[in-house]
């Protein structure tokens, strides 16, 4: 269904009963809203959650941002890394803002909140902007955005920002298989078929490679968030993998040793991706933190 929120149409499903727990979950960097795997939901939904999953603004069904233009991603990178401003059409914080939007408009006062990666990002900004809003916190893959943390290889950065070759469906579907290969959990590979399905499922529901950049742009300018994470008052679990080749674990690390009384599950062999295999583990750790609200 699409809900008007922060004045933009987003897409948004609500799963599981009306009198269930709320659990708002925030997907990454040009992931859609499938990111959130069906059965992952639905094992969430046996918890006793109402889990509402949705499209970030600019991918998905949700509202475009085309007049904010196609940024310049090889520019854009090196401003990043000489300590440049990078200018983005929208923020984080406005991202946070559609969330709590989405909270509005389905008429929920207060919910649990999983990000991951970006998603991650975003729910920072929410707990620490609207921390009556937020129940619970788990932060998944992510990070503060600090530079004195590690950060991803050249060879990860480059192909984070290349492109398929062209814009036949199986040459795009190959070219995120090819990513989610160098990225992925080693301990966990789902299979070279699994992804191609996935991915198949997900662009032809939608594909927009812009909104992708204009999120990855709003990421750079957002910069560190370190200063929040000592206000951040919400029971809080961190989930990251300790082999993430995209967000190196000593993010996940520190984000459990700055935010009051976080708990940290540090996975052997989980890269930058949401193994099947884990998902039971994920919804313990996602339940564990609603516990504690």
């Amino acid at each position: 269904m699409q809900v008007t929120a922060n004045g933009i149409r987003l897409e948004v499903e609500d799963h599981g009963s009306p009198q269930g727990e709320p659990l708002l979950l925030v997907m990454g960097l040009g992931m859609q809203l499938l990111g959130w795997h069906d059965d992952l939901v639905a094992l969430l939904v046996g918890r006793g959650f109402r889990v509402i999953r949705f499209d970030n603004r600019d991918i998905g069904l949700s509202q475009g941002f085309e007049q904010g233009g196609t940024p310049n991603l090889v520019l854009d990178s090196l401003r990043y890394a000489f300590g440049m401003g990078v200018k983005s059409p929208y923020t984080l914080a406005d991202m946070a803002a559609d969330a709590i939007g989405i909270l509005d408009a389905l008429d929920i006062e207060s919910a649990h909140v999983c990000g991951a990666s970006m998603g991650g990002m975003i729910a920072q900004r929410v707990a620490a902007r609207y921390p009556e809003r937020v129940k619970s916190l788990t932060l998944m893959m992510t990070t503060s955005g600090a530079r004195r943390l590690p950060g991803a290889s050249l060879k990860v950065q480059r192909a984070m920002i290349s492109r398929p070759k062209d814009q036949q469906l199986a040459t795009i579907v190959e070219h995120y298989v090819d990513l989610y290969g160098l990225i992925g959990s080693p301990a966990y590979p789902p299979g070279k078929d699994y992804l191609r399905e996935r991915f198949t499922r997900a662009i032809r529901r939608a594909y927009r490679p812009a909104g992708t950049a204009r999120q990855m742009v709003a990421i750079a300018a957002d910069g560190d968030r370190t200063p929040l994470l000592g206000t951040l008052r919400p029971p809080t679990h961190v989930i990251h993998g300790a082999v993430d080749p995209l967000v190196p674990v000593a993010a996940g690390r520190d984000l459990g040793g700055r935010i009051p009384g976080a708990t940290l599950d540090v996975v052997d062999g989980m890269g930058h991706d949401l193994p099947k295999e884990l998902w039971p583990r994920f919804a313990a750790g996602i339940a564990g933190a609603a516990a504690r609200a």
